[in-house]
């Protein structure tokens, strides 16, 4: 019996497994690649939701298929909520993790506050219209980068109560507690009900 297929707003090949690793067994997930999707889709929303939302619905509306997009911020504290909605940005537009992490460390050198957190919104398009789930997780951006795992931020993330980062943690460790764990948690109890 084959699985039902959920697209994935994303070309990024670490999202893709992350995501597929807790939908395994419940749905195939595949990326834009897989649908002929190669344009840049427009993420020119000010807030996490609005991209999210409109990654999604830009799908549905070009390529005729369900399909639900996340977008994430990286909140600081001593920041006042950036880089937030220009997170994967915030090093140029080149959206380059080393030059993203690199800037982030700058920005807080010599800070002692240095709270944090990740969100991410997801948003979901199918018969019912667009449905958002939010998962968000507290912790500290570290003095250094750490670990080789994960993508992005992870590095110097370290989630509350953890000494260690995400990127030295297992992917399952990882899900269990992550933003995007927990969102994607409340998709797959929507799903399901509906299905």
């Amino acid at each position: 019996m084959s699985l039902p297929r959920l697209v994935f707003a994303t070309r990024n090949p670490g999202k893709v497994k992350e995501i597929a690793d807790l939908l395994s067994g419940h749905f195939e997930v595949i990326g834009l690649d897989e649908i002929g999707c190669m344009e840049d889709i427009p993420e020119t929303s000010d807030t996490i939701e609005g991209n999210a939302i409109q990654k999604a619905e830009y799908v549905k509306r070009h390529y005729g298929v369900d399909c639900f997009a996340d977008d994430t911020g990286l909140e600081v504290d001593a920041l006042g909520g950036a880089p937030g909605v220009y997170t994967a940005r915030y090093g140029g537009p080149q959206k380059d993790a080393e030059a993203n992490m690199t800037q982030l460390l700058g920005a807080l050198e010599g800070r002692a506050d240095r709270g944090a957190q990740f969100r991410t919104v997801i948003a979901l398009t199918g018969a019912e219209g667009t449905r958002t789930f939010e998962g968000i997780c507290r912790g500290n951006i570290a003095e250094s980068r750490s670990g080789a795992d994960g993508f992005g931020y992870d590095p110097v993330f370290k989630p509350a109560g953890e000494k260690r980062t995400f990127a030295e943690m297992p992917s399952h460790e990882k899900n269990a507690i992550s933003h995007r764990g927990m969102a994607v948690r409340a998709m797959v109890s929507e799903l399901r009900a509906h299905r």
